[in-house]
């Protein structure tokens, strides 16, 4: 599984050492307010799907280390959107990380690795509308909205890029093998 690192960032494949920052993370209600909280089996179900993914596909979520604690302070990547053949772009991160532009870095070099690398043809993101932090780091990616849907039990904004239509900066992006 590759590994990316950003200017701040470096996104590693999930462990099974890393349940205990994902239950910090799952099960902070602020952090997931607009996700639902995790209980410690949900947790370590979704840590062994992060695991899957990357094991069955050339893509899934990463553990977001930041380089300058070398701690977890979230997770980044790609998923596919329930019960549709689209990817999605997915993150939570710590909330002593909000407002820093950490998601938007993380994601913006999870976009590259999935045009770039996976050579998909268009990635998808979806949020609450009323999570405005999210939306944000959506539209700032250059994401577009396209409607409003029902996922995961919920509505949501959904938003999508083609591969053609992205545009990047290779400054922020280092893909190691």
């Amino acid at each position: 599984m590759p590994e990316i690192e950003t200017a701040r960032l470096r996104l590693r494949d999930f462990n099974l050492n890393d349940f205990d920052d994902l239950f910090r993370l799952y099960s902070d209600t602020e952090v997931m307010k607009y996700l639902s909280p995790r209980t410690r089996e949900q947790t370590q179900l979704s840590l062994s799907k992060h695991i899957q993914q990357w094991q069955q596909h050339t893509f899934g979520m990463w553990a977001v280390i930041h380089k300058e604690t070398d701690k977890m302070i979230g997770r980044c990547g790609l998923n596919f959107l329930e019960n549709t053949p689209e990817v999605e772009l997915g993150y939570v991160f710590d909330k002593s990380y909000w407002n820093m532009g950490i998601a938007t870095e993380a994601s913006f070099a999870t976009l590259k690795f999935g045009f770039w690398e996976v050579k998909l043809d268009q990635i998808v993101a979806i949020a609450d509308p009323e999570n405005i932090a999210s939306v944000r780091v959506i539209q700032k990616l250059g994401m577009k909205y396209e409607k409003n849907a029902w996922h995961y039990g919920q509505n949501v904004v959904y938003y999508a890029i083609s591969r053609t239509k992205w545009q990047s900066d290779d400054s922020l992006y280092i893909l190691k093998s």
